[in-house]
This record gives structure tokens, sequence and C-alpha cells, in this order.
């Protein structure tokens, strides 16, 4: 099927008493061949393919260079998959027709950006950048094809480098800022001009939605290229990079010095202690904490009386507790390094960072970015080396402006979202960087463009005990159309793919409360409410 011929039935409103009508549309005159794009000519991009899909015949090469097994490597995958809109299952197989537009970039001489656009034959005149998990390294084809279904343009990057770990930002301080922020803005400036020769015309409005490394990437869009988008959705956003890396490795090594890794056996017995305390503040128990804030539980309460036992935790283990949970701190001093911890019910999964090894990301960007050493021993790492491995990588991976001003002025909408049990990528990144931005450039400005959802019981984009799965695109599709930013998106849990749960998600600071009659389980019987 050549999808530049193919006609686009769009239902039109028309006329004072709302008369539906049928209205014929078809590509521009202006418009390209898919193939013909190939021979396209744009500054400092080689396009290396261009060919039509057919539907659902789509499937992803190889993921390339994934070091098979490295610690810590999958644990961003919902970032990519389900998390950024991916699904379940073979997300390729309702993959309508689209023109495939393959390229390499190279706005600096040390730049090999691989790039993919997808161009669906059913435009609906949008555009929607996706992003990343991890260290990248692959081009995210699941929640491209998320985007295509949905009728949008899209487009993907490996953001200058294959595999998902730091290897080849040693000694390549160019490829480290295409990663950290000059790859996504130059895939868009790409895409955009593809868009445009193919359909004819520029897309009505820009979007960018990500999760984790994602989410980084879309806050960096908002702070450094205020122009790229229109509107973007920004989860679990992972930013001010090597400060987190820092604390992940720092925290691990002084959990590991105590003895203090958690076994696995433990994790439920931990946290059944934590819900039987705080799970009931907000009026109804139901294995989710609405409020990590308002928990003040001590860990200690699990000490072992008499030696260690599968029902209490042994000193050490009460102490990693506290270390995951608590702001990041030289222990000898006392002194606080990062505000940012997990929060109490995140026990299920403290191995993620509190295991045997640190995160393998992290240690990774050690080796390669911090220390420029691969053989590097991260169990050296201690408080003496925190300033210089925060700063190693030169504001790169710091995402961390809060003025959104120019954003925001050119009528910027920015929806953000973090589970309050995120493993990974500690809920607090999100709240901090809302506050940062409230002082900066005021509160009116961020009621109109900057709405943040903190979601009970989620963990790292995706999954846990709270109400995980909601409309992220839809949300942000009727923010821009309204005007009207949300405060509140009715979201859903599910068991084996059965929705057994809706909750409302209220706008931070607020939280759900129970009206006091109806099912707990229905997102109508909760009002959202200030904590």
């Amino acid at each position: 099927m050549n999808v530049t011929r193919a006609s686009r039935l769009l239902v039109l409103l028309v006329g004072a008493f709302g008369i539906h009508a049928p209205v014929e549309m078809t590509v521009n005159a202006a418009s390209a061949p898919c193939a013909s794009l190939a021979g396209l000519t744009i500054p400092h991009a080689a396009i290396t393919f261009a060919a039509d899909v057919d539907a659902g015949k789509f499937t992803p090469p190889p993921a390339p260079g994934r070091a098979a097994g490295a610690p810590g490597l999958e644990n961003d995958a919902a970032a990519q998959g389900r998390g950024a809109g991916g699904g379940r299952g073979n997300p390729y197989a309702n993959a309508p027709a689209f023109c495939r537009v393959a390229a390499t970039l190279s706005p600096t001489t040390d730049s090999n950006i691989k790039v993919e656009v997808w161009l669906p034959a059913n435009w609906n005149n949008k555009y929607q950048a996706v992003g990343n998990g991890g260290w990248a390294g692959t081009i995210s084809y699941p929640a491209m094809a998320a985007a295509v279904n949905a009728g949008y343009a899209t487009a993907s990057t490996d953001t200058g480098h294959a595999g998902g770990n730091a290897d080849f930002a040693l000694n390549h301080p160019e490829k480290l800022k295409d990663f950290g922020y000059r790859a996504i803005h130059e895939t868009t400036v790409f895409a955009r001009q593809v868009i445009d020769k193919f359909y004819g015309t520029t897309p009505r409005i820009a979007f960018f939605n990500g999760c984790s490394t994602g989410g980084r990437q879309a806050i960096t869009e908002a702070q450094r290229y205020p122009a790229d988008f229109d509107a973007i959705v920004a989860g679990a956003s992972a930013w001010d990079g090597m400060r987190m890396h820092a604390g992940r490795v720092l925290v691990n090594n002084q959990i590991n010095k105590v003895d203090g890794v958690i076994p696995q056996t433990k994790l439920a017995m931990v946290h059944n202690a934590v819900l039987e305390a705080c799970d009931a503040m907000d009026g109804v128990k139901d294995g989710v904490i609405e409020n990590p804030l308002k928990c003040a539980f001590d860990y200690a309460q699990l000490t072992c009386r008499n030696g260690d036992a599968a029902d209490c935790l042994t000193p050490g283990q009460v102490k990693a507790a506290k270390l995951l949970t608590s702001p990041v701190a030289d222990q000898e001093t006392g002194k606080v390094l990062d505000e940012r911890h997990l929060m109490p019910g995140a026990e299920l999964g403290f191995s993620t960072l509190g295991g045997a090894n640190p995160l393998g990301l992290s240690v990774s960007g050690f080796r390669n970015v911090v220390f420029k050493d691969a053989s590097y021993d991260y169990r050296t790492f201690g408080a003496k080396d925190w300033d210089m491995a925060s700063r190693a990588d030169e504001g790169a991976l710091f995402s961390g402006d809060p003025n959104l001003k120019p954003f925001f002025d050119r009528g910027g909408k920015l929806l953000m979202y973090h589970g309050w049990t995120d493993q990974q990528v500690t809920p607090m990144e999100s709240t901090i960087y809302y506050d940062s931005v409230v002082k900066k450039v005021g509160k009116d400005p961020v009621a109109k463009g900057l709405a943040l959802f903190m979601i009970p019981g989620m963990n790292h984009c995706a999954g846990g005990a709270g109400t995980d799965t909601f409309d992220k695109m839809g949300t942000i599709e009727a923010w821009v159309a309204s005007g009207k930013a949300p405060t509140q998106i009715v979201a859903s849990h599910q068991t084996q793919g059965k929705v057994d749960r809706t909750r409302p998600l209220c706008r931070y600071p607020q939280v759900a409360k129970w009206n006091g009659s109806g099912s707990t389980d229905e997102a109508g019987n909760f009002s959202c409410v200030n904590p």
C-alpha cells in the first residue's frame, strides 16, 4: 500500500445544528511519495531508509549492544514499553500502514545519532516524539507504535549510541551532550522537515511523551528548547542525573558496609508492617498509602530481639531501610548531600537500590563519566567524592533549570506524573522540581502551564498496587483543546487484564479522599482535597 495515496475519512461537525457530514480528505498535493524521502536534503542528516510499511507488518530490528544480564540495565524497560504507551503483548500487531524513514544525524563531528520518523496514512495532523529509558541506545519502537496507532506522526532516537550503558561516553563529551539534550532536539528539527515534505504541511500541534530518562528528556526540552513542543508529558523525570547516580552508589555502599541487604523473602513482611501503620490514614485500607509524606514509620520497630529471623530485621537491615528512605548523607559527619530518597510504601522494591550491588545503570555512569575507567571499583566511592561525581557531566544531564517562563509564555503545557512507590527514580525528583518551578516563575504561570500528579502505589513508570493506568495523551490533548489544566485524572488498576479499581489522581499537592459512602474501588466516590 502506498500510504501517500491513501485517503482519510474525517467526520466534521458542521452547521448550527451539529449535522455530521463525512468529508473525503486526501494527502496534500504538495506531498511526496515515501520512497522519494530518501533523497531529501537536510543539514547534517543522512537519510538511510525510506519505505512504506503495510499494516501490522512491522518487525523491530534486534536491540543493538545490550549487555545481557548486566545488573540493573533491565529495570528501565517500562519507560520504553508500557510506561511510555507501548502496551502489553505485541505492540505492532495493530499498527496501521505508515511510511518509515531512518536517518543518521551528525550535529558534531563525533555525533552518530540514529533516528526514525513514522508517518501514518491516516494522520491526525499532530506530531508526538517519544522518549527513552536508562542510557537509551535504541529506538523506542513500542512507544512509536502506540503513537502511530493513535494517528500521530512520531519520531524516536537512540540518542547517539548503541547499547543500554554509558560506555559510549568514555572520552566522548560530545556524545554525552547528544544523550543529555541535543539528540531529542535534533530529532525534532529533522522530523518536522520530513513531516512537512511528506504531508505537504507542518504539524498543527507537537507533543513529547516520555518516562524516566524520557521524563528527563521531556523537561529538558521545556527548559532548553521551549519552541520545540506545544505540550509535554513527563513521567518520573530522572533529572540531575549524575547526582542521582552518585546517591544510588553511595547509599548502596553504605548499606553493604553494615551488612544491611534485606533479603527478598523479608520485603513483604516489612511492607506489610508499613501498610499496617499508614495505609488507613486516608480513611481507606486498600493496600496503598495515599500520601506517603504523612507516613512516619520507624523501621526500628522491626528489629530482631533474639537473633535473625524471617519476621524481623537485623540492626544492619534496619539501617538499610532507613538509608533508603532518608536524605543521602555523609554517615561520618551527618551532612546531607541530597534530599531525594525512596518513600514509605516502596519496600517491595528495596532490592533495586539496596541489593548486593548498586543499580547497573549507575555503575556504568561512574565508570565511564565520573572516573573514566572501565574497571573502576564502585565500592571505593564515598562521601568525599560526592562533589566531583555530581558535577562530572558538566551539566549535560542536569535538566534542573526551573525557569520555564519561556515555555509557559508560548502557551506550553507540561503534564508531569510520578509513582509514590517508584523504586528506582525517587518520587522527590518530581516534587522538588515542581516546587522549584513554582518558586522561580510564580504560582499563576504554573497553574496554567504545569500540572503534577503523584500516583499512590505506582512503581517506576508503571506497575504496583496503585491505579497505574491512565490516558496521558488524552489528558494533555484535552488540556490543549480547552486551555483548562486538569485537576484530576481517572486511573485504573488491572489484575490479569481486568479493571478491578478506579481512583482519581489528584493534582499535586492534593490527595484523593473517600467521600464516606459507596465502593472504595470506584473513582466517583472520592474527592481531591488538600492534605
